[in-house]
């Protein structure tokens, strides 16, 4: 049964909806993305298949999402709103991998060792905007010092998997013909519920490989 705790932080209420396991063994920590929130394909999918599996996941909605607004602020607010309800996620005395899709994934990225984070899972790494490789984020990526797993769509157009860099810590699982939403286009060889499914699997067998 789902839990929703609303957390103040400097940026505001924050908010956590729990979805438990029994005899967790990991907190799988989730932030949305600045389009969208915690009802995304990839988190939905996380959060109806992992506790199964004795990971909980907390799907963590920031304050400027709380408070109904449209634009996401400066990832200097995200990461303040993040950090103000990292005790909550850290309460339960468990393990806890920082995560997120997008923008998400760049908050956890950028605060995932100083907050304590065993691990990093990034859905979607927004690697630079749409059209211009030039602007590359991949120094949050290959600086997180924590092992980190990046699930990136195939035709993601803000990154494609071979357009990541080699090097660091990360490992990288690509979704054929996912775009940024790990949408998969009706023309292409797998259909959505194989994609999502393949999402699962990749996220449960590296969590489950953490030391």
């Amino acid at each position: 049964m789902t839990k929703i705790e609303t957390v103040s932080t400097d940026a505001g209420e924050a908010r956590i909806t729990w979805h438990p396991a029994p005899g967790a063994r990991r907190v799988l920590a989730l932030g949305h993305g600045a389009g969208g929130g915690i009802e995304a394909r990839d988190l939905a999918a996380l959060a109806a298949a992992l506790p199964a599996r004795g990971v909980t996941v907390a799907l963590v909605e920031q304050p400027w999402r709380v408070a109904g607004k449209k634009v996401a602020p400066a990832p200097k607010t995200l990461d303040t709103g993040w950090r103000g309800l990292w005790p909550a996620l850290a309460k339960p005395g468990l393990p806890v991998v920082a995560g997120g899709r997008s923008a998400g994934a760049r908050v956890a990225c950028r605060t995932g060792a100083e907050l304590g984070a065993v691990a990093v899972l990034a859905l979607s790494f927004p690697l630079h905007p749409p059209g211009r490789p030039e602007s590359s984020r991949a120094a949050e990526i290959l600086g997180t010092g924590l092992p980190t797993l990046v699930v990136q769509g195939g035709g993601d157009p803000f990154g494609k998997p071979a357009e990541f860099p080699s090097g660091g810590t990360y490992r990288l699982v690509g979704i054929d013909h996912g775009d940024h939403g790990f949408a998969v286009p009706k023309r292409a060889p797998i259909d959505q519920d194989e994609a999502v499914a393949r999402i699962v699997g990749a996220v449960a067998d590296w969590l489950a490989a953490l030391r």
